[in-house]
């Protein structure tokens, strides 16, 4: 039986290969509805008799209905084959029965269950959560035509009926005991960043839009950061620069700091023998910026994480002049790192170092390893039994750190994952780090 962390991904077709599996659910100290969304590739409900909960136990084609599994009172049996072709996703949530938050669950378990019994168990708690009144506990996803699981974790603002908007469908009008409270509208300076996006730079605003949506799914949506850009200009890297993808990858980024940030600007560092900080990209120069940049700062030799991380802390925190710091350091608002590189690093040990020195500050480092053939993979993906980055799998898992302060996960290619997928993985770990970062008191 395989214990799963919060992102974990576990390929179905070797446990259950005529899918035909069992999600038995369980909570303590809080009463909670579960339900399992049927969506299309945009994760969109479609129809809305594919969406299964106690008014409407089962789907038409067979393909999940309710019911217990062992022990547990609550569960949904799966016939994965039964399901029709649009299915790509079936997202499997929890409400809380009324007015309580998540954060007061005890314990809770979403249980794997196939015919040799009981093979995966994801365990999650009222730690993991503050005021939300929904999550997102785990989804079955097609991918290169089988099934995977993937254990999410994720709190959604609003209950049940929220979460049935969010997936596209539509909730009945009834009489309840109490609304449910308005959310936050948006800043006010969000919104006029929207309209420039829309007026400077049209093309990027489906990329905001499906920013917001993994944002929001991730209760970040009235979040601010700023957001920082670290990309790989060793020589192996310039096929992905001349093919484009390193810009279309850079814009990606660039919306979701439009959402983080209303300046509109990400910095950018690049990487090598030495390190460079190029000007921000922002909406008045986001068109071919990377080209120029490259052109400014050519490919060269040698990798060296440890310099750039160096750089990065050194320019957001001067103070600490890169090094090791005694006290943990407060911000109004943290720094999200994305981090892209095609191979290891020369300087392993100030790597270590610099990530350890840097769990003191308000930054959060995502690492993404990019190789051809490569396969995507979450820190805990152990099926694999071989990985490309095995020094940034060991960074994401690194000791000696005041807090887990670095995600990883690799790319076949920069464009492999489609926007909303892509920023869905860029917030695996962000938010319990947002949280933990605000217990220490490190972000104002």
């Amino acid at each position: 039986m395989k214990q799963l962390e919060r992102g974990e991904r576990l390929p179905l077709a070797q446990v259950v290969p005529d899918g035909v599996l069992q999600a038995g659910l369980s909570a303590q100290g809080l009463a909670l509805d579960f339900a399992c969304f049927g969506l299309d590739a945009g994760g969109k409900l479609l129809d809305e008799r594919y969406m299964t909960f106690f008014n409407q136990p089962s789907t038409p084609c067979g393909g999940v209905a309710q019911g217990s599994v062992g022990l547990d009172a609550a569960g949904f049996h799966l016939r994965l084959a039964n399901l029709p072709a649009w299915v790509e996703r079936l997202s499997i949530v929890a409400s809380t029965d009324g007015n309580a938050p998540m954060s007061q669950l005890q314990a809770g378990c979403l249980r794997l269950v196939g015919a040799q019994g009981e093979f995966a168990r994801f365990d999650f708690s009222g730690r993991d959560f503050a005021g939300e009144k929904a999550v997102m506990l785990g989804e079955l996803y097609r991918k290169d035509g089988g099934w995977r699981f993937m254990a999410v974790g994720q709190g959604f603002n609003g209950g049940l009926d929220a979460l049935v908007r969010h997936f596209g469908g539509a909730v009945a009008d009834e009489a309840r005991p109490a609304p449910a409270p308005a959310p936050a509208a948006p800043r006010a300076s969000v919104v006029d960043l929207e309209k420039r996006v829309a007026q400077s730079a049209p093309q990027l605003v489906n990329l905001v839009k499906s920013a917001a949506v993994s944002l929001e799914k991730a209760g970040l949506a009235q979040h601010r950061a700023k957001v920082c850009l670290v990309l790989d200009i060793s020589g192996s890297m310039s096929t992905l620069y001349r093919k484009g993808l390193v810009q279309q990858f850079a814009e990606r980024i660039l919306a979701l700091g439009c959402r983080f940030d209303d300046d509109g600007e990400i910095d950018v560092f690049l990487f090598g023998r030495n390190v460079h900080q190029g000007a921000p990209m922002g909406l008045s120069n986001w068109s071919n910026y990377i080209r120029h940049v490259i052109d400014k700062h050519p490919l060269e030799g040698d990798t060296r994480y440890g310099a750039a991380i160096e750089a990065v802390r050194r320019h957001y925190f001067p103070d600490g002049f890169g090094g090791e710091r005694k006290a943990a350091v407060k911000a109004e608002v943290p720094v999200y790192v994305m981090f892209v590189t095609d191979g290891s690093t020369s300087d392993k040990s100030l790597t270590e170092r610099q990530l350890r020195w840097a769990s003191r500050e308000p930054i959060f480092w995502q690492f993404m390893g990019i190789g051809k053939g490569r396969k995507s993979r979450s820190k805990a993906l152990a099926n694999f039994a071989d990985s490309d980055f095995p020094f940034l799998e060991k960074l994401d898992d690194l000791d000696g750190r005041l807090l887990d302060n670095a995600d990883f996960f690799a790319v076949a290619s920069p464009d492999e994952h489609s926007d909303g997928a892509l920023y869905d993985l860029l917030m695996n770990e962000y938010p319990a780090w947002v949280r933990q970062a605000r217990q220490r008191g490190m972000i104002g």
